[in-house]
């Protein structure tokens, strides 16, 4: 941990994100992007029979990528709502995993517990990078696989957050969470925990109507934009939808045509657990 990081109320910090979190309706937002958890879980090569850990597993994306190939999953989130959402999911798709209440820096489960340990879009947001990497490592066996997905802090999410920052500022010396993104930062904080690691940057494409559908859909269930916009007097609101429909609309790959397609870079990793 940082002298900055180690400055700050940590735990603080984490009380407002499970808020965060808990606002709007993120399980929305995250069926709009499971093919993400669908291509990490193949990468990371997830089987029948393996005991799977599924950390900051929001509304189930990859909690359900891995019942699907008929591995033993346990999802993990701080948030209890988005975790009766999963259990939703995999009622209605006639899957089978455990749920748990829990923080991804303090994981309620013993040593080399499971055979993969596994997030897509989720670990990056916790605020101790160095302790959820420990966590991550300590619960995975000896030989097994840590897989992730994170957003590209020079891609379309990264620029998101930065766009939201300026409205709203984040807090002074808490690690962004895009640092996650970038290749030497796991690197660093895995370190001699694994003993190779593969890494792969990927692309999802945001679709939506219009960059007005984009804006309102993400005010609406995306936990971090609706709780900016709340922060907000109505001026503000209106410079901040502004300035995110013009990034949409930059970005769209489309130019403008029937609707618009932001692709969005993630870095996908794969590391083994050293022995």
């Amino acid at each position: 941990m940082t002298a900055t990081t180690a400055a700050i109320d940590l735990e603080a910090i984490k009380a407002k994100q499970q808020q965060t979190w808990a606002s709007g309706d993120y399980s929305a937002v995250a069926a709009t992007i499971q093919i993400i958890s669908e291509r990490l879980v193949d990468s990371a090569d997830i089987h029948a029979g393996a005991r799977v850990l599924d950390v900051a597993g929001g509304s189930g994306n990859t909690a359900l990528a891995a019942a699907r190939v008929f591995a033993d999953v346990v999802s993990l989130d701080y948030v209890p709502s988005l975790l009766e959402r999963a259990l939703e999911r995999a009622a209605a798709e006639h899957l089978d995993y455990e749920t748990v209440v829990g923080d991804a820096e303090a994981l309620p489960f013993p040593d080399a517990s499971f055979d993969a340990v596994i997030s897509a879009v989720g670990v990056m947001f916790a605020p101790n990078h160095q302790r959820t990497a420990a966590e991550l490592l300590r619960v995975c066996r000896p030989g097994g696989t840590i897989a992730l997905a994170n957003w590209a802090p020079d891609s379309f999410i990264g620029e998101v957050f930065r766009t939201t920052a300026k409205h709203v500022p984040q807090p002074a010396g808490l690690q962004p969470p895009g640092l996650w993104g970038k290749e030497e930062h796991v690197r660093g904080l895995l370190g001699d925990g694994v003993s190779d690691m593969r890494v792969e940057r990927k692309t999802y494409s945001f679709r939506y109507r219009s960059p007005e559908h984009f804006v309102e859909f993400f005010r609406t269930h995306y936990g971090p934009t609706h709780k900016a916009f709340e922060a907000l007097d109505d001026a503000g609101r209106e410079a901040l939808a502004s300035d995110l429909r013009d990034l949409v609309a930059r970005s769209d790959r489309l130019a403008g045509t029937l609707a618009v397609a932001v692709p969005a870079d993630y870095l996908e990793i794969v590391a083994t657990r050293a022995a």
